[in-house]
């Protein structure tokens, strides 16, 4: 007998689960502004490569191909993610160009290759300070030299970073520990990667006018619809935005790009 998959308990789901499944697409902090600006600094040329960090299933590796005809190689944890990933990138024929390895981010020692870059969004964020150091000594050794290490997280300023942090994790049900942007620099400093761009702004994730810019008027609509029709949506959302506003002055995003030495 085929067993059902459990739907998430949405009342105790990690916070981009509750989001996603509302219909929200961007679920990074700086959304897809953030995103392209890593995209433009990295300049990426036809046939470099790419190693993406939780590539979930494996949509923004087979756009990266597609786009800018990088070959990219995913590292996803979760074996059914890894599954719906492999199918994607059959359905989009590119399997000579994406691949998709079952792996841990904290062990990225177990991939040999080397990269042009390493593209990683939203994921240190969630990891302890000892956490942050091993995935990013990680990261500089995968990368080739002169390599680029391209991240967008979760940034916390000023002296409230601790109350900010227990109220994201309370409230996002994972947890969270943003660096200020200076922090982000050092950590990457620690780690022998250099920055070279850096651009901050606020947090965007629930802000309407930026999903309608972003995307579309229509995702929307169909977030405020499954709010209206599914309480337990509409209370988790509304208590997630109230934190970001209430901490708008001092949350936001970090995106940078950082090399490795030639």
């Amino acid at each position: 007998m085929t067993q059902t998959p459990s739907k998430p308990n949405f009342k105790t789901a990690p916070g981009h689960q509750v989001l996603a499944a509302a219909g929200k697409k961007a679920l990074r902090p700086g959304g897809y502004t953030a995103t392209e600006k890593l995209f433009a600094w990295a300049n990426f040329q036809p046939g470099e490569t790419v190693l993406e960090l939780a590539a979930s299933f494996g949509y923004s590796a087979i756009a990266l191909a597609q786009r800018y005809g990088v070959r990219v190689v995913g590292v996803e944890k979760n074996l059914d993610s890894v599954a719906r990933a492999r199918a994607n990138i059959a359905a989009a024929r590119l399997t000579d160009q994406v691949d998709i390895v079952e792996g841990d981010i904290f062990h990225l020692d177990r991939i040999t290759e080397q990269f042009d870059y390493v593209l990683a969004e939203a994921i240190l964020t969630m990891q302890s300070e000892a956490g942050k150091a091993k995935i990013l000594a990680g990261i500089c050794d995968r990368l080739k030299p002169n390599g680029q290490f391209l991240s967008h997280e979760l940034r916390a300023e000023g002296t409230d970073a601790k109350a900010i942090r227990q109220d994201l994790s309370t409230t996002i049900r994972v947890n969270a520990a943003p660096l200020s942007a200076d922090g982000w620099l050092a950590a990457c400093q620690q780690a022998g990667l250099t920055v070279e761009q850096q651009d901050a702004g606020p947090m965007s994730l629930l802000n309407p006018s930026r999903i309608a810019q972003e995307e579309g008027v229509s995702t929307l609509l169909t977030i405020g619809w499954n709010m209206l029709t599914r309480p337990i949506l509409r209370q988790r959302i509304l208590a997630m935005r109230e934190t970001f506003i209430r901490h708008g002055n001092d949350l936001g995003y970090v995106a940078l790009m950082a090399r490795k030495a030639s």
